[in-house]
């Protein structure tokens, strides 16, 4: 219940005592109640009208999977780094390839990307197009 203990309901059911009055608390918390009672009847009913247009579906739906606490855009990125996704090419390993160095029929070897290293004597690259 949005990770408040005892201490804290206690301390806000005090602080309600205090700002609103023992006279007016009772009519706040009716009001309070309706609103709550309103709130799950609009929910129910969004949820009867799903049910009904989608049909025996409805039931079907893994509805866990569509709960957003569950995504961590870390792990979301760091999955989708690692598996190559579609238009993405797989890079070849040492390991794959034969000792000719020849890629078996029908298959298409793709070579390790360039690694640039920086040199510190020479200066810094610069591009005027960038600034």
């Amino acid at each position: 219940m949005l990770n408040i203990g005892g201490g804290e309901i206690v301390f806000l059911v005090i602080l309600a005592l205090v700002i609103l009055g023992p006279s007016r608390l009772p009519h706040y918390a009716s009001m309070l109640a309706r609103g709550v009672r309103q709130l799950r009847d609009l929910a129910d009913g969004a949820k009867a009208q799903i049910r009904q247009e989608m049909g025996p579906a409805f039931d079907d739906v893994d509805w866990r999977q569509l709960d957003p606490r569950q995504y961590d855009p870390r792990r979301i990125v760091r999955e989708a780094l690692a598996s190559p996704g579609p238009g993405r090419r797989p890079a070849a390993t040492a390991s794959s390839q034969p000792a000719g160095g020849r890629a078996p029929v029908g298959t298409t070897a793709y070579p390790a990307p360039r690694q640039v290293v920086h040199d510190p004597s020479l200066p810094t690259p610069f591009d005027t197009d960038a600034t």
